[in-house]
């Protein structure tokens, strides 16, 4: 070993040996905790989403989420029934007939999109994730751009026809040994973890079915926000959910399996034509699921590039009908299937949706009472009591930093936005100080709550932990990439940097900060506003 690599390891971090159970011992203190509404919320939550080797296995958590996913496809086959025979007569409001409602939604979305796609929308981009001809390790975007790439037979006539000849770099793609194209039938189901007892379904997308799709879910973002949607802002519905559990006037909505009950028959009867035989042709129509091919009622899942923005629009159209034919004014927002609406219609557009095949999810819906939740934010009489979660065993010290920076973060006393105390739960300090007490001393100092790699507290900072990323060239690929990531580019002072990719090694090694002076927290627990007060006299 050299001097250079000598010094370096020197430096690397070691992990100590943290308890295998201590997970579990937070969670004991955690329910020892005094009864209120927002300790009593953290307890029912904070352990929900846990994934370890003690639940439920792998297999099985996977086996449920495919069984959800295979029910809600029954329920929409049902759905399409139902759309193509429901006469234009039927009432699905009172005195509103569903041929009055559709005219307004199908006229209300030419006026958010247009009457046909612009050829931009067809210009999207690459993402980092998994396709399916390529794994998560090999997913680097510019790497998409050459060698192997999948597509199904409707899609590559957009590629072919529009999209070679709009994007530098892949100007005769189809003739070029650059690229090397496949038909496949459809996308590819795979799930990742969600809750304790049950996985989430999420389907690879052909490599340039993906490309579409963004660039159309890209396009339908820009349009929304141009009608007061800011899909690039969650911010907007959580302050919204906060005012709505302060004065009753604003109910917030969650649907279950929101996107997967999105039918084909729905979308072709509120989009422009033209616009649904884009989307018609550049989503999978079939899913491979363990080697079998399925059909698909629902019109576009998780892991297609569109899927949220479509969905965002479909239901902030449909409340905007629900509060025009209701004589409703008020504020209507939606981001995904997070929509908030005046409280005086929710028990309306809930039957709406309910026509159309979405179920509203009672446990996190509510219209009544003083509590709202929309987008991460949960607010009861105006208070933030929004948990914090604990998804896996802290085996790992950046594990336990995170974990005790939220927890610390969580205590923190505040009615609103406002500061209510600068002093921190006292119970909460003696668990804190617990978790802290298995940190070393040289990461101490940080001031960022959501920074894993330095423990927030009031102490002289010294290092922080920096995650080793080991460098890999994208080759051939990342000059197309870049040349399509900068194509709209109103100025040069923004870097792009597309000739490399890096791949977390999973090590960490200690570096110093520079500001050696304690930093100056909003909020102190008590011992550290007892050290505090010393220090200024």
């Amino acid at each position: 070993m050299n001097q250079r690599q000598l010094r370096f390891a020197k430096r690397m971090f070691r992990e100590p040996n943290l308890p295998s159970d201590l997970a579990y011992q937070l969670q004991e203190k955690l329910q020892g905790l005094r009864s209120s509404v927002k300790t009593d919320y953290l307890k029912a939550e904070v352990f929900s989403k846990f994934v370890s080797d003690e639940t439920d296995p792998p297999n099985v958590t996977r086996q449920r989420a495919i069984n959800k996913w295979l029910s809600a496809e029954r329920d929409n086959e049902a759905t399409t029934d139902r759309l193509i025979l429901t006469p234009e007569e039927y009432q699905i409001l009172p005195r509103v007939s569903i041929k009055s409602f559709m005219e307004f939604c199908t006229s209300t979305i030419v006026d958010i999109i247009g009457e046909s796609p612009p050829v931009d929308a067809l210009i999207g981009s690459f993402s980092g994730g998994s396709s399916t001809s390529r794994s998560r390790t090999y997913s680097q975007p510019a790497n998409k751009f050459y060698g192997k790439a999948h597509v199904t037979e409707r899609c590559l006539e957009y590629f072919t026809d529009i999209v070679v000849n709009e994007v530098p770099g892949w100007i005769n793609a189809q003739t070029s040994s650059n690229i090397q194209i496949e038909l496949v039938p459809g996308n590819v189901m795979f799930t990742v973890p969600k809750k304790t007892d049950i996985d989430r379904v999420a389907c690879k997308e052909p490599d340039l079915n993906m490309f579409i799709q963004k660039g159309i879910g890209k396009h339908f973002r820009a349009c929304l926000r141009r009608t007061g949607i800011n899909l690039n802002d969650q911010s907007i519905n959580r302050s919204l959910a906060l005012r709505g559990s302060i004065d009753g006037s604003l109910a917030t909505l969650d649907l279950s399996s929101a996107s997967d009950s999105v039918t084909t028959e729905l979308v072709f009867q509120m989009l422009p034509v033209t616009w649904f035989t884009l989307l018609d042709a550049v989503r999978c129509q079939v899913t491979i699921i363990d080697g079998e091919e399925h059909r698909n009622h629902m019109f576009s899942s998780m892991g297609n590039g569109f899927t949220f923005e479509l969905e965002s629009l479909l239901f902030y159209v449909l409340a905007r009908a629900t509060a025009y034919f209701t004589g409703t004014r008020g504020v209507v927002s939606v981001y995904g299937d997070d929509i908030i609406i005046p409280t005086e219609i929710a028990s309306l557009l809930t039957s709406v949706l309910r026509h159309f095949g979405f179920q509203v999810n009672p446990d996190k819906s509510h219209a009544d009472g003083p509590f709202r939740e929309s987008c991460g934010g949960h607010y009861w009489n105006g208070v933030d009591i929004t948990p914090f979660y604990v998804r896996k065993p802290l085996r790992k010290i950046a594990d336990l930093i995170d974990v005790a920076n939220k927890l610390r973060h969580w205590g923190d006393l505040r009615i609103g936005s406002e500061l209510f105390s600068s002093v921190i739960d006292e119970e909460v300090e003696q668990i804190w100080l617990w978790l802290k007490g298995f940190v070393p001393r040289t990461l101490w100092g940080g001031v960022d709550h959501t920074f894993k790699f330095q423990l927030v507290s009031h102490d002289t900072p010294s290092h922080r932990l920096y995650e080793v990323m080991k460098k890999k060239t994208t080759g051939n690929g990342g000059y197309p990439h870049w040349l399509n990531a900068t194509w709209a580019r109103t100025g040069l002072n923004e870097h792009v940097e597309t000739s490399v990719s890096s791949i977390s090694t999973n090590l960490h090694r200690l570096v110093p900060v520079l500001n050696k002076t304690v930093p100056r927290l909003e909020a102190l627990f008590i011992h550290e506003l007892e050290r505090y007060m010393t220090e200024k006299t």
